[in-house]
Formats: C-alpha cells, structure tokens, sequence
C-alpha cells in the first residue's frame, strides 16, 4: 500500500488497530493470515474497522474507484476484517463484522466496475452477497443485489438487472429499511430505462420517490447516506436522458444541483456529462459545451474509467461539429486533460 493510501485508512481508523494488517499489504498472501491472537475481538476492532471503510466509502465518491481509498476495499477486508472470525466473537458482534465483510466486498466490486475491470466486479460483488447472507441482513442483501442490478443495467444488461431487483425486492420488501428499498426501486428504473421501456422507468421512480420521503431519519444503515434527494434527482435526470425526455432531465437537474462537488465529486461530474447529451439531444451546442466543460472542471482529479465513458459519449455526440472552434476547443481539452486516469 503506498503511503497515501496506508496514512488515508489509518487516519480514519484511529491508527494504530490497522497497523498490523496495513503493514504487510505488499505481500498479501493468497488466504487471510492466521490471528496473532485468541483474545476476544473488542468493540474498538471493529468500530475501527467501521470508521476504515466509510473512509473508502467517501474516498470513492470523491476521488474514483482508482483511487487510493477506494482501491484500500479489498486489502482491509482480506487482510484485517477476515482474519478476525477467527477469534472469539459475540453473536451480535460477528453478525456486525460480516455486514462490513459485505460492505467491504461491495466496495472492492464497485471500485473495479469503476476502473473498467468487470469480471472482477462480479466476483467481488459474489462475496459480497455471500457475507449478506451470511449475516442474514435484509439491508446489506438487499443493498448488494440493487449494487448487482445497476452493473447489469450500465453495461447493456438490462434483463439481467430486472431479475436481480426482483431478488432484491423478494428478499426486502418485508425486512429491509425504507431507504434501501428506494434505492432499489431507483435501479428498477434506471434498467427499465435502458431497456427504454418508459412507463415501468416512470412507475419504478415514482415508488423510489415516494419511499424515499417517508423514509425516517437514522433508521437506514450508515452506508447509504448519500442516497438523499438529490442524488435520487441525479439520477432521475440520466433516467429521462436514455429515454428521451430532454424536459424531464433538466428539472430533475435543477433539484440535483444541491450534491456538494465536493463531497459527491464522480456523481456531480457525470451528471452534469449527461445533462450536456441532453441539451445537445435539444440543439442547444452552446449550453451541452458549457455543462460539458463543468464537467470536465470536477471530474479532472477523479480517477474513474466509468466517468470518463460519460464524457466520452459527450464528445460522440459533438464530433460531428468539430470544424466549429468552440467544440473544437473542448474536444482538445478532454483529450488533454482527461484521456488517462487523473494522478
């Protein structure tokens, strides 16, 4: 692990409980190394662990799935958070420590879908759900299969992404939190619409809507506070963009406007990536390129395969006005400054 990415999780985890595991990440062996101790695993292991990974969690969304936090996902949960079952566990505090597994493993996976490596998102994702189920927690399961469903659903699978919703909702409907079932609903509709069915995207979005507004503060695990109203609205605009609804996308932007680049950094620079495809669908050349160059502004530190796609499908759309000096402008500007991962 280089030095940022060890001091990043150390940080976040309080220090010195990470230390161990962290210091032999360049030689990680093929399973979890065996326990130097047999003493009972203590609250402040796994609180620190917990802090660890929001630290990877907020990483990613700032800085992109190459990122040193995000990348931390799959050392953190092979080299520290395994390695713990094999002392003695609480029953409540094994059940926590398989949750994180999961949560771990569903960064990892998300990380590489990020960086274009797919089949090890799968594979990560696999382990994801097996720790989901392992814990037997409606939440995480839930949350996985939705995480599942929208890789299908990005990369021309849309089939695929309805069937793992319907396993998602199966498993929710009666156990899981309001919030993570909003979320899952928000994926329904984004699979329907790539498979540009517009009325089951419109029902689907609607009941996101409305699971999200009643959905009462504190009681949605930690791991799903992004999905506020206006990441629901972020993705709503991309939803009516792949459908073909240029009006809708620009007001579902507007209320979209409120995520803090700061904090939400790859969600902000993709968005705004799609509402330039929408405006340039509308002939408007002049707004596409000045949306297209904000995009360019916040995504230009992130590294992310994915996000870079988003810009990328952008400049398609604006090659054939190229001989105009304007769009001549930003397509050398994306070639310089995004044609590889950001350092």
């Amino acid at each position: 692990m280089n030095r940022l990415n060890r001091r990043i999780v150390l940080s976040a985890a309080g220090g010195g409980t990470l230390s161990a595991a962290l210091s032999a990440y360049d030689a990680t062996p093929s399973r979890p190394s065996p326990p130097v101790t047999r003493h009972q695993v203590r609250r402040e292991e796994v609180e620190a662990l917990r802090r660890a990974v929001a630290a990877v969690r907020h990483g990613d969304s700032r800085h992109g799935g190459g990122s040193a936090p995000a990348q931390a996902a799959a050392h953190l949960l092979d080299q520290w958070a395994l390695p713990l079952f094999g002392r003695p566990l609480p029953a409540g505090r094994e059940h926590e420590l398989c949750v994180i597994c999961a949560e771990l493993a569903r960064l990892a996976g998300w990380a590489a879908l990020d960086t274009g490596r797919h089949a090890a998102a799968r594979r990560h994702f696999d382990r994801a759900l097996y720790w989901a189920r392992a814990a037997d927690d409606a939440d995480a399961i839930t949350y996985v299969l939705a995480t599942m469903a929208l890789h299908a659903a990005l990369y021309r699978r849309p089939a695929t992404a309805l069937d793992l919703i319907q396993a998602a909702l199966g498993s929710g409907t009666h156990h899981a939190s309001t919030r993570v079932l909003s979320f899952a609903r928000l994926i329904e509709a984004r699979a329907h619409a790539r498979a540009s069915d517009g009325p089951a995207a419109g029902t689907a979005l609607a009941a996101a809507e409305r699971l999200l507004d009643a959905a009462r503060p504190g009681t949605a695990p930690e791991w799903l506070d992004f999905f506020t109203h206006p990441r629901l609205a972020a993705d709503a605009a991309e939803i009516h963009r792949d459908l073909g609804h240029i009006r809708a996308c620009f007001t579902w932007h507007e209320q979209a406007e409120a995520m803090a680049p700061n904090a939400f950094t790859r969600s902000v620079g993709m968005r705004l990536a799609v509402v330039a495809t929408a405006h340039l669908k509308a002939g408007d050349l002049e707004q596409s390129l000045a949306l297209g160059h904000r995009s360019v502004d916040v995504l230009q530190r992130v590294d992310s395969h994915r996000a870079r796609d988003y810009v990328q499908r952008l400049v398609f759309g604006l090659t054939p006005h190229r001989d105009l000096r304007p769009v001549d402008a930003f397509l050398t500007r994306v070639r310089h400054e995004l044609s590889a991962p950001a350092q």
